[in-house]
């Protein structure tokens, strides 16, 4: 059996992640502060059960997030207005959310980012959190 040779999940990470330029926790609080970018928490609700929300972030779970944020999407939130929207994607620790932005970037969504070290990095910076599990 021939075909292309498979890619380790630490070389895809690497290829993905060379794509565009990910930020740190307090670069992605001053651009959600300042209006100039959108934090969507894709982590399942355990997690924020257990963690907590980043307060102002958008939860989408990962098995929804392209459909929810497709400008062109039947099903797209009112916050996916168009392909200039520049989406943070926070996962727990900064792995799934590298896929997920690629994912976007696929779509068309070409400022999206994600959050480097994920929500746990965010926590361990000292910005906010809120207890419970966020809304869809």
């Amino acid at each position: 059996m021939s075909g292309p040779r498979p890619t380790g999940i630490d070389a895809l990470l690497e290829r993905v992640r060379a794509g565009y330029r990910r930020i740190a926790p307090p670069e992605a609080y001053d651009a959600a502060e300042a209006g100039a970018a959108l934090l969507v928490d894709i982590r399942y609700a355990a997690l924020r059960e257990r963690d907590g929300v980043i307060p102002g972030a958008l939860v989408i779970e990962r098995n929804e997030l392209e459909w929810r944020l497709d400008p062109q999407g039947s099903h797209r939130l009112p916050e996916a207005t168009d392909h200039d929207v520049r989406v943070v994607v926070v996962c727990n620790e900064g792995y799934a959310s590298s896929l997920a932005a690629e994912s976007l970037h696929r779509l068309g969504l070409h400022r999206a980012t994600d959050l480097v070290g994920g929500f746990q990095a965010w926590r361990a910076a000292g910005l906010p959190v809120a207890v419970g599990s966020g809304s869809q």
